[in-house]
Order: structure tokens, then C-alpha cells, then sequence
């Protein structure tokens, strides 16, 4: 397999720590967002929408992190990462499309671009934008998580879906330095789930594109 990725990206994150949970190999291509090589025609080939991750899978190539988990989820089912259980599966689903559908799409590299390019928002405000909806989608995350018996990972004590959504946009609002001192579930699935060896794998510093 082939995973087209730019390290700081969460959603290419969120793969990552699929095929690391999973012990998938794969051959890492890094796509330099802040260069602009996501736009380049021969790269749209690949993702019409010229985003990131793209995962190439033998005659198989695919977009949007969602989808290439639960392909990955069926083509290697251990570890499952979407329960086969009705009410786990849909707890999963729930927590990971908040994140999915509600914070990062609002909040994503072209989106912030757009801000400051476009429409001209200043620094100060495109941060109090980001800042406001992570603290609104990861505040709906906790009221989640209260509602479920404390378990090491998002959902019970094995990692899922929602897990492989939750630690890469943890990573990007503290990157961004967002408060999240009132998100004490949040908080100690990311300690709990950094300390694991496929998290720390799928880290941003530890791709081939990293750079400070």
C-alpha cells in the first residue's frame, strides 16, 4: 500500500494510526500542503479535491479518512476499529463524525486560508475562529464521554475509530494553543492513548516529512 500524507494533516493522522493499530506496512508519499503540491494537476489524478490522505491499495486508490478506515477495517478486520456491535458500533460513529463532520472541516488548513486570504481576517481573529469550534466540538466529544463507563480508550478499553479521530485533533488545538483544561475525558484518552506504541508511530514528528 501507498499513503499519501502530510504529517501535520489529522486526517492523514487518523490513517496512520489505523495502519499502525492495524500493522499494516505502507509506503509513506509526502504531499507538502503549505506548499501547495495538493493543487498540482497530477496530484488531482489521485484526489479530485486535492486533499489529503490518499491511500493507493493495489487498483484501489481512495480518498477521505473515513472511508479508507472502513476499508481497511473490512480488507484487515484485526483490530476492528468500528465494532460490530450495534450500540458500540453507532457510539463509535457518533463520536468520530463529531470530530469528523463538526470541528475539522470548519477548521481545516483551507478553510484558515480562505479566512486570512479571501476575506481578510486578521491572525487574532482567525484564532479566536479556530478556537471557538474546538471548544464547542470538543465540548459536545466530553458530554459524550461522560455518558459512557470510563474506559482507558474513547469507547471501552481497546482503541477504535473515534480514538483515531479524537488524538489527531487534540494534537492540532494544542498546536494551536486552545484551553482544554475542561475536557477532563478528552484529556486522558490522548495521555492514555499517546503512551501506546501505534499512536507514538502515527505522531506528526515521526513522519518523513516532518519538519519544526
Amino acid at each position: 500500500m501507498k499513503l499519501y500524507s502530510f504529517f501535520n494533516s489529522s486526517t492523514s493522522f487518523r490513517v496512520r494510526i489505523a495502519l499502525a493499530l492495524k500493522g499494516l506496512p505502507y509506503d509513506y508519499v509526502g504531499v507538502n500542503l503549505r506548499g501547495g503540491e495538493q493543487g498540482k494537476e497530477t496530484y488531482r489524478e489521485l484526489s479530485p479535491a486535492g486533499i489529503v490522505p490518499v491511500l493507493v491499495d493495489g487498483d484501489v486508490t481512495l480518498t477521505q479518512s473515513l472511508a479508507i478506515i472502513d476499508y481497511l477495517d473490512h480488507c484487515h478486520p484485526e483490530p476492528r476499529l468500528v465494532p460490530e456491535d450495534l450500540v458500540l458500533r453507532a457510539r463509535v460513529l457518533e463520536i468520530a463524525q463529531t470530530i469528523a463532520c463538526e470541528i475539522h472541516p470548519i477548521n481545516n488548513i483551507r478553510v484558515l486560508k480562505y479566512l486570512t486570504g479571501k476575506l481578510g481576517v486578521n491572525e487574532e481573529n482567525k484564532s479566536a475562529w479556530y478556537k471557538h469550534w474546538v471548544d464547542e466540538g470538543l465540548g459536545a466529544v466530553e458530554r459524550l464521554l461522560e455518558k459512557l463507563p470510563a474506559g482507558a480508550f474513547c469507547v471501552g478499553d481497546t482503541p477504535t475509530l473515534a480514538d483515531c479521530c479524537l488524538i489527531p485533533q487534540v494534537a492540532n488545538a494544542m498546536r494551536m494553543g486552545c484551553d482544554l483544561s475542561r475536557f477532563p475525558r478528552v484529556l486522558a484518552v490522548h495521555e492514555h492513548c499517546m503512551k501506546q506504541p501505534a499512536f507514538v508511530q502515527a505522531a506528526p514528528q515521526n513522519q518523513p516529512d516532518y519538519v519544526d
